[in-house]
């Protein structure tokens, strides 16, 4: 399943590291984090839940980017 979600985050290379935190959360089977439109999008691993996961991809992204957001 894949999902597209709005997100908050001040620059380039702030985007690399959500992209990077999300990558490395379980559940998830690949992500990519777009700067310029401000999206996120998040395939997940077969018979993930999403609400679930994406909380995790959140905690993880704050630990590297503080001030980041992302639209549940």
């Amino acid at each position: 399943m894949k999902k597209t979600y709005k997100i908050d985050v001040d620059c380039a290379n702030c985007a690399n590291k959500m992209e990077e935190a999300a990558k490395n959360t379980s559940g998830i089977k690949d992500a990519s984090v777009n700067f310029m439109t401000l999206k996120m999008k998040v395939e997940f691993d077969e018979g993930a839940d999403a609400d679930t996961v994406m909380k995790e991809v959140l905690k993880n992204c704050k630990k590297v980017e503080k001030d980041c957001e992302i639209y549940l």
